[in-house]
C-alpha cells in the first residue's frame, strides 16, 4: 500500500516540512507491473503475499478489480507491504519501502505457485520478496521454459550464475550501477556512451536482452544478437512519477508476450509510462490499452 504525501520540495536531513493529506493507493512493484500488463490486454496471474491487516484486503480488491488472477496470493500474519512516498512540485518522488508480508514469501512456498501458472508463457519478477525466493523462481521458470523478465528493484548485486536464466532484464540507471558494482562511470561529455556500455555489459553477463530505462531520456535495448535500439521518451507534463517505471515494465512484457516487435513494444511501453505520470497514484494512474493507442495516434516515435 502506497501512503503518498505531496510536498513543495523533499526535506533535507533533519528538516521538518508540511505536506498534504495522505493518499492511500494500492501499489507494490509486482502488483503495479501485473496491473500494467493486464491493462495492456493480456491474461495475468499474481503470486505473492499480503498481510492480515486492512491494507491486505484493499490490495487484493484492487488487483481483482483490474482483472488480475489473485489465486496464488498468500495471506501472512501481520502487516502488508507499505511504501511511504513523498511527491514534490516537479512530480519527482522519494520512496521508503517496508516489506511486510512480502518479506515472508519463502522459496518453499513456490511449490504451490507452479501448478497455478503452468500455462503462462513468462514470469515477471522483482526484488520486493527475499532474493533467495526470486532466484529460486527465476531458475525454476527458466527450467520450465517460461521466459523470465526481471526488474531488480530494490537493487542488489546478483550472483553471476543468475544472469543466464533471465530472458529480459529491465532496469534503470541506478539499478544498473548496483548490478555492475559501480564499475562503469561516464566520462565528461560521454554520458550516452556510458549508458550503452552498461547495457552491453549486462548482456555480456549472460542475459538474453536488456532494457535500460533512462527516465525523460528514453530507453536503450540491447540483446545477444548485437541489436541495439535507443528510443526517446514522450514529453508530457508530469504530475506524479509513481509507478511510471512499473508501467513501462508491465506494458513492455505484455507487448512482447503478445508477439509484438521490440520497437513496437518499446513505443507502447513508453507511451503507457508517459500517460501514467500525468495522473496521481499508482495502479489507478496506469492507462488501459485503448488509452495508449489513442495517445500514440499521430505521434512520432523517435529512434536514435
Amino acid at each position: 500500500m502506497d501512503i503518498v504525501v505531496s510536498v513543495k520540495q523533499h526535506p533535507l536531513p533533519g528538516e521538518t516540512i508540511h505536506g498534504s493529506e495522505p493518499m492511500y493507493s494500492p501499489g507494490g512493484k509486482g502488483a503495479n507491473q501485473a496491473v500494467a500488463a493486464a491493462k495492456s490486454g493480456i491474461k495475468v496471474k499474481m503470486a505473492g503475499a499480503v498481510g492480515t491487516d486492512g491494507h491486505g484486503r484493499d490490495l487484493m480488491a484492487s488487483l481483482d478489480g483490474y482483472g488480475v488472477d489473485t489465486g496464488s496470493v498468500a495471506g501472512k500474519e501481520g502487516s502488508s507491504g507499505l511504501a511511504f512516498i513523498t511527491v514534490d512540485e516537479a512530480g519527482e518522488n522519494c520512496i521508503i519501502l517496508s516489506p511486510g508480508a512480502n518479506g515472508k514469501m519463502y522459496p518453499e512456498e513456490l511449490e504451490q505457485v507452479w501448478p497455478a501458472i503452468e500455462g503462462c508463457s513468462a514470469v515477471l519478477l522483482q526484488n520486493e520478496i527475499p532474493l533467495k525466493t526470486t532466484l529460486a523462481a527465476m531458475k525454476e521458470a527458466a527450467k520450465r521454459g517460461q521466459r523470465v523478465y526481471f526488474n531488480p528493484a530494490p537493487a542488489v548485486e546478483l550472483p553471476e550464475n543468475a544472469y543466464a536464466a533471465i530472458h529480459c532484464l529491465i532496469l534503470n540507471e541506478t539499478e544498473a550501477d548496483t548490478l555492475l558494482g559501480g564499475r562503469l562511470t561516464a566520462e565528461e561529455g560521454d554520458e550516452t556512451a556510458a549508458e550503452i556500455r552498461s547495457a552491453r555489459t549486462l548482456v555480456e553477463a549472460g542475459v538474453q536482452s536488456v532494457v535500460l530505462t533512462l527516465g525523460a531520456k528514453g530507453a536503450i535495448y540491447a540483446d545477444k544478437s548485437g541489436e541495439m535500439i535507443r528510443v526517446k521518451a514522450f514529453a508530457v507534463e508530469a504530475v506524479d512519477t509513481t509507478a511510471a517505471g512499473d508501467t513501462f515494465i508491465g506494458a513492455f512484457a505484455a507487448m512482447r508476450e503478445s508477439g509484438e516487435t521490440v520497437e513496437n513494444s518499446l513505443r507502447f511501453a513508453s507511451a503507457a509510462a508517459a500517460l501514467t505520470v500525468t495522473k496521481s497514484g499508482a495502479q489507478q494512474s496506469i492507462p488501459v490499452k485503448e488509452e495508449v493507442e489513442l495517445f500514440l495516434e499521430g505521434r512520432s516515435f523517435l529512434l536514435t
